[in-house]
């Protein structure tokens, strides 16, 4: 089993990275609300500095490394998001990263990891083909080993996104999360949990990969034999044990979504908002739409979890 973080933890977690980051904004946006017939706000965790809610965890964590981690280097396994925001983190803190990818992975996020001074190793098919990879690495040579969600530090440090939507919205009915690896939806439940319980929590996640979808229906850890979707934020095979963990029981409902469907959330947060989501910093905006005759005259906050959507996807999804 592993430790679940506290709300306490993600009250320190804030201490630890506001010298850091700065608070991202919750903006109301009234023509998406008229069109979908409740109060829509947006938390724009893609103006973080890696253009990801991630850093927050990653800075959390390798600003609390041991004399000795920080001598050994850190590795890890990602699709793009959680690389960035440990390379980002090591940068900061002078620390050596390794980063392993699929074959496949974003090249802007593989770019952004590079420049940031990481050692990125594309390897398989999908993450967990990396993470395996990861995994044995860190065994060989020494590194100290960062699970993309089972790793406390990461959760509180994400938590402090959900703590800014409350203290921000008190009055917020459904907060709307993607789900990828977990931590979103984990750090976000733990300050519900503590603050607002009445509110109520929807993940989402994409048709082509509902490993956590299947884990939560089923109440035990689901794996599927592939995954396939335009997000490569939410394109896990395996749900992670301490993120469903914490979750599980405080997650009012789980939405899948289809590839379409985020394309068209894409879009339509270009037209309204004028902010650029990637795959999975649009998920919570084509559930919202999804869900829109349950969620009317709501509060609802739509976390935009991300921003790193190359050109290239960008252009494929307009021309449609």
């Amino acid at each position: 089993m592993y430790e679940t973080p506290s709300f306490q933890d993600v009250l320190k977690a804030r201490k630890r990275i506001s010298p850091y980051l700065l608070r991202t904004p919750l903006h109301y946006y009234p023509t998406l609300s008229t069109m979908l017939g409740f109060e829509v706000y947006i938390k724009h965790e893609n103006h973080q500095p890696t253009g990801s809610f991630k850093v927050r965890g990653g800075i959390n964590l390798i600003s609390q490394l041991s004399e000795e981690e920080h001598s050994r280097g850190v590795i890890t396994a990602s699709t793009g998001n959680h690389g960035q925001s440990i390379a980002y983190a090591s940068k900061l803190f002078n620390v050596k990263a390794t980063v392993l990818v699929p074959k496949d992975a974003n090249p802007d996020k593989v770019e952004s990891m590079r420049s940031m001074g990481a050692n990125v190793i594309l390897h398989g098919k999908d993450f967990e083909e990396s993470r395996i990879h990861a995994e044995n690495l860190a065994r060989e040579q020494g590194y100290r080993y960062i699970h993309a969600a089972n790793e406390p530090l990461l959760i509180a440090g994400v938590g402090t996104m959900g703590l800014e939507i409350i203290e921000d919205l008190p009055e917020v009915d459904v907060i709307i999360v993607p789900i990828g690896g977990g931590t979103e939806a984990a750090g976000t439940s733990i300050v519900v949990k503590a603050l607002k319980p009445a509110a109520k929590v929807i993940g989402v996640q994409s048709e082509g990969a509902p490993s956590f979808y299947l884990s939560w229906k089923q109440g035990r850890i689901v794996e599927t034999d592939s995954v396939k979707t335009i997000a490569d934020g939410l394109a896990t095979r395996k749900a992670f044990e301490l993120t469903l963990q914490i979750f599980k029981n405080v997650i009012e409902d789980f939405v899948l979504v289809s590839d379409d469907e985020i394309r068209s959330a894409i879009k339509l947060l270009l037209i309204k908002t004028h902010n650029l989501a990637e795959g999975a910093g649009a998920a919570s905006t084509a559930a919202a739409v999804k869900l829109k005759k349950r969620l009317q005259g709501k509060k609802v906050a739509l976390v935009l979890s991300g921003g790193n959507l190359n050109v290239e996807s960008l252009k494929e999804i307009l021309n449609r």
